[in-house]
C-alpha cells in the first residue's frame, strides 16, 4: 500500500465518495501483479475498485491507459464481459500519476494445472464475442496486425539472438502481406492471465491496452498459442473448435499466418514471461518448458504454412 502515492488515494477516494455520504476511506490494498501495479483497493464500507497508475511522462503509457479507458466504454455498451470504468487522470494532473479506476469483475485468473474440455471451448466461445462489437464503434483505435504490437520482439531477436527456428518464421511473415479481410474489435494480448473466470465460465477479459482493429486471427492464434503455452500444444485445436462452434462453423482465415505471428510476438527466450506466468499459480512453467512448447507450436504453424 505504501507504494501508491497519497495523491493517487486522494483522486481515488474522492471519485469513491457517494453523494450525501461521509468520505470513503480506504481498508487495504492488495497488488495484482507479482504483488505491485494494478492495486485491488478495498474501502471501509465494503466496496472493491481496481485501480492503475502510471508515469505521466511515459508517452507510451498514457496511450496505453486511454485505450484501456476507452475499450471498458466499448464493452459496456455492447455486452462485452469486463471491468467497467468509474474514471480516468488521462494526463496526471488530478491525481499526481496516471490513473484508471474500474470495477471489479468476479472471478480469478489463476491458471489451472491441467484444463477441462469445458474452459478450453469456453475460452474460444467467449473470445468469439468480440467479433460481435460493430466495426462502426471503434472509430480512432489503432489497427493492429500481431499481438503485443507495443513491444518490439523482432528488435529483442536481433539483440539477444535467435534460434534458426525463429529467424525462418520472421522471415517467412515478412514475405507476406498481412491479411486483411474482416477487421473488427481486437483485445491484442489475450492470454489465460488477463481473463478471469468462475469455474469454467469465462466472466470478463481484463487488460484492454493492446486492444484495437484487427483481423479474427489475432486473437484466435493469441488463444491456441496461450493454450499451447500453458498446458501443451496438443490443446489448441481446444479453444479453435469454442471459437468455430460459437461463430456457427465460421473459418478462421489465413491460421497458419497468424499463429506464426503470434508465436513470434514472445520473447526469443522465454524467461521474461516465465515469472509472469508463475505468478498466476503456475511454479511448473519453466523457461525450458516454454520454449519448447512454444517452439512446437511455431514448427507446426510454419509447416502448415508453407
Amino acid at each position: 500500500m505504501n507504494e501508491i502515492a497519497e495523491p493517487v488515494l486522494e483522486w481515488v477516494l474522492t471519485r469513491l465518495t457517494l453523494p450525501g455520504h461521509s468520505r470513503a476511506t480506504l481498508a487495504g490494498a492488495t497488488g495484482l501483479r507479482e504483488g505491485s501495479n494494478p492495486w485491488m483497493l478495498r474501502l471501509d464500507d465494503g466496496r472493491a475498485v481496481v485501480l492503475r497508475v502510471g508515469d505521466p511522462g511515459d508517452a507510451e503509457r498514457r496511450e496505453a491507459f486511454g485505450v484501456e479507458a476507452r475499450l471498458l466504454e466499448i464493452a459496456e455498451r455492447h455486452g462485452v464481459p469486463s471491468s467497467r470504468l468509474i474514471a480516468h487522470d488521462p494526463t496526471g494532473e488530478q491525481a499526481g500519476a496516471l490513473a484508471l479506476l474500474s470495477t471489479v469483475v468476479e472471478g480469478s485468473s489463476r491458471i489451472p494445472a491441467e484444463p477441462t474440455p469445458e474452459l478450453l471451448a469456453e475460452y474460444g466461445r467467449a473470445t468469439a464475442a468480440l467479433r460481435g462489437v460493430p466495426l462502426n464503434a471503434l472509430g480512432g483505435l489503432a489497427h493492429r496486425i500481431r499481438p503485443i504490437q507495443s513491444v518490439d520482439f523482432a528488435g529483442a531477436r536481433r539483440s539477444q539472438g535467435a534460434s534458426e527456428l525463429l529467424t525462418a518464421a520472421e522471415e517467412a511473415v515478412v514475405r507476406r502481406p498481412v491479411p486483411e479481410r474482416d477487421p473488427g474489435l481486437v483485445h491484442g494480448d489475450l492470454w489465460l492471465g488477463n481473463t478471469l473466470w468462475v469455474g469454467a465460465r469465462l466472466s470478463g477479459f481484463v487488460d484492454w491496452d493492446c486492444a484495437g482493429i484487427g483481423e479474427a486471427g489475432l486473437d484466435v492464434a493469441s488463444i491456441r498459442l496461450d493454450a499451447a503455452l500453458m498446458f501443451g500444444p496438443e490443446y489448441a485445436e481446444a479453444v479453435l473448435a469454442g471459437y468455430v462452434a460459437a461463430r456457427k462453423g465460421e473459418a478462421v482465415e489465413d491460421l497458419a499466418y497468424w499463429d506464426v505471428v503470434a508465436a513470434l510476438s514472445t520473447p526469443p527466450t522465454m524467461a521474461e514471461f516465465a515469472p509472469v506466468i508463475q505468478d498466476q499459480g503456475r511454479p511448473d512453467l519453466d523457461r525450458r518448458t516454454l520454449e519448447e512448447r512454444r517452439d512446437a507450436f511455431l514448427e507446426a504453424a510454419m509447416e502448415r504454412l508453407r
